[in-house]
């Protein structure tokens, strides 16, 4: 089994310590907490406070059931490829050591296995999700499709959760606060002054169903300037669906030419884009 199918069947794969194709480790060990360091790449970003204390204690009471998997990155320092959760919950506890399994993966690698593993593991909240996805799809070069049969996700789940980074990055971190639900900010995606609509929702506590009558007059009135045929429509979902990037086709008067125009919602996302234009 190559590595890259093995990284698609999640954590248990990673655990396996049957295949030692360049690894110099096998089975659990031990390593002193101070010797490790977390992935700086690691798409989990927000751990509370509240969560981890419970983890902690669970650990206190029943022990660390699932090992911390590492990469060895110096001779006596290893990085986070999976727990990063559990190993902050050791901290907490004041453990000295921890039960670790040693794999040696490159740095693409590393970053595929811990994006699989939260994903598997619901852990992340929608932005987290939408920039793991985003992270899978330029790694492996794959379609949106192609991710959602990787993860085990429908098609219209991964397009949905990767269309929330159209929306500014003020609005993508009040769902990460959780100030906003994923409802209200789906609403708010292509929609004029959606940062202070953003914030009006907030201060008024309006519901999902209120802001998606509040916005739908626009969408009613754009979607009307903007009728096109229904193949066109189609044609550019499937664009979108394939780059993860909002896609709009126009078409001259005479209908013999015309344009293909890709949205991005920030330099990382055009820099990913430039990159796979140019491979």
């Amino acid at each position: 089994m190559n590595k890259e199918n093995k990284l698609g069947m999640g954590l248990g794969a990673l655990l396996s310590t049957s295949e030692n194709t360049n690894e110099n480790y096998n089975g659990v060990q031990k390593i002193n907490i101070s010797q490790i360091i977390p992935n700086p790449s690691q798409p989990r970003k927000n751990f509370k406070d509240e969560e981890l204390k419970e983890l902690s204690l669970s650990i206190k009471n029943q022990g660390l059931i699932q090992p911390i998997i590492v990469k060895p990155i110096t001779d006596n320092q290893f990085q986070i490829i999976a727990g990063e959760r559990r190993w902050r919950a050791c901290q907490l506890n004041g453990m000295h050591e921890v039960d670790c399994v040693i794999k040696d993966l490159d740095d693409t690698n590393v970053l595929e296995a811990a994006l699989i593993e939260n994903i598997q593991r619901e852990d992340l909240n929608v932005i987290e999700e939408a920039n793991a996805y985003k992270g899978l799809i330029n790694i492996k070069s794959i379609s949106n499709e192609n991710l959602a049969k990787l993860i085990g996700k429908s098609s219209s789940h991964v397009s949905n959760i990767l269309r929330l980074l159209e929306l500014d990055r003020k609005i993508q971190q009040m769902v990460i606060d959780g100030s906003l639900s994923m409802g209200h900010a789906r609403a708010l995606i292509g929609v004029p002054d959606a940062i202070n609509k953003a914030k009006e929702i907030i201060e008024k506590k309006l519901s999902v169903r209120q802001v998606e009558q509040i916005t739908s007059e626009f969408k009613k009135n754009r979607s009307k300037k903007t009728s096109k045929d229904p193949n066109i429509v189609d044609l550019e979902k499937e664009l979108s669906d394939k780059i993860g990037l909002k896609t709009s086709i126009q078409f001259n008067e005479s209908g013999s030419s015309g344009s293909l125009t890709l949205f991005y919602s920030d330099l990382n996302q055009l820099d990913d884009l430039m990159k796979r234009l140019k491979k």
